[in-house]
């Protein structure tokens, strides 16, 4: 797969000047014409319903599901809002008994590690052409497609920065091993979070492994409390719970809009970013339905409709506008989605079981 090397400035800046720019799954009949062997378009039996697995805040799974629902009135959407972690381990639990249709939102490691296991089906959408970045933007062999991107930030508590004269909130992963940030860290666990696991990769590139899984004992230590979604650390720590938080900068964004007193920064020596994915899930019972929605979500007017629903991510369709291009305006790392994909499972039950359990997740 293609990544982003260390010419992702150019790259990034080329994106963001080419583009100014979803209750419970009540399973149906398998429809009667099966996809084709490529995973093409094929004729397919009619789908009066869509079984969605939806990662994104649950705000904008409510609002895509009311907006595809718009556009194709005699398809009821059935979604269950899950963390990329918990959303990869229902499908693995399914896989001979599927129950989703669709998987939509979460970092593309986790879809990299689903199509490893067999747990998606490819689709040769024609809307894949409308993708800014193909090599970056979808699966070569098309099991999975980029619906948005989003780089990781750090979110510091305003008004405990006040009651602290003199600190300053991070500016580097180093920052956060400082002694005035002793247990006032809040960041989701990995087993359970795509954030999380996007920012613990991070570290292993940055510092490499053995560095890296040093560092990360040592950040472990600073944290107050793991939780179960990405986004949450965010909302608690613009609620006093603690001082700072590692979030989705579209996520510190919506938490301040909405009134938290949170500042926003970011490692200067470089983030990690995702790439938001999407897939058929292997066994899709509504393929109809599925496959219109993986070709709705890759037109420019959906991927404008996140700020609608509180979601800031940039898109990755020529054509559709960024609400906050300043969030990718920023040092990038080399971030290998190959690597933190196939070895996904390998550094969550290494963190788990010899760093911190992923026992009593705050909510």
């Amino acid at each position: 797969m293609v990544r982003f090397g260390r010419t992702h400035g150019v790259l990034f800046t080329a994106l963001l000047f080419g583009v100014l720019l979803m209750a419970a799954c009540a399973p149906v009949p398998v429809p009667a014409t099966a996809p084709a062997a490529d995973g093409g378009a094929a004729s397919v039996a009619a789908s009066t319903e869509l079984n969605l697995l939806c990662t994104p805040q649950v705000q904008w799974c409510e609002g895509m599901k009311a907006e595809f629902e718009k556009v194709y009135p005699d398809i009821t959407v059935n979604f269950v809002r899950m963390s990329s972690g918990e959303a990869l381990t229902r499908l693995r639990n399914e896989k001979d008994n599927p129950q989703f249709d669709i998987w939509w939102g979460g970092p593309i490691d986790s879809f990299v590690a689903a199509a490893q296991e067999g747990l998606l089906q490819p689709y040769d959408s024609p809307n894949l052409d409308n993708l800014i970045y193909p090599d970056l933007y979808k699966d070569p062999d098309n099991y999975w497609a980029g619906v948005y991107v989003g780089s990781l930030g750090f979110a510091t508590n305003q008004n405990w920065l006040d009651e602290h004269p003199g600190v300053e909130p991070p500016r580097s992963w180093d920052d956060l091993l400082k002694p005035e940030f002793e247990k006032q860290l809040m960041v989701a666990h990995p087993s359970s979070s795509g954030t999380s696991y996007t920012a613990l990769c991070t570290i292993l590139q940055l510092k490499g492994e053995e560095e890296g899984w040093n560092f990360i004992r040592d950040y472990a230590n600073q944290v107050f409390q793991f939780t179960r979604s990405g986004s949450a650390p965010a909302r608690f720590v613009g609620q006093g719970e603690a001082a700072v938080s590692i979030v989705f900068s579209h996520d510190i964004v919506a938490a301040i809009e909405s009134g938290s007193p949170l500042v926003l920064t970011f490692p200067e020596e470089g983030t990690g970013y995702e790439v938001g994915g999407m897939g058929i899930v292997a066994g899709a019972r509504n393929l109809d339905a599925a496959q219109k929605w993986f070709d709705w979500a890759l037109e420019p007017a959906t991927q404008e409709l996140g700020p609608k629903y509180e979601a800031y991510q940039a898109p990755t369709v020529k054509g559709a506008a960024a609400s906050r291009p300043e969030l990718l305006e920023v040092n990038l790392i080399d971030y290998d989605f190959d690597y933190c994909g196939s070895n996904k499972a390998a550094f969550v039950d290494k963190f788990t079981n010899e760093i911190a359990a992923a026992d009593n997740l705050k909510e």
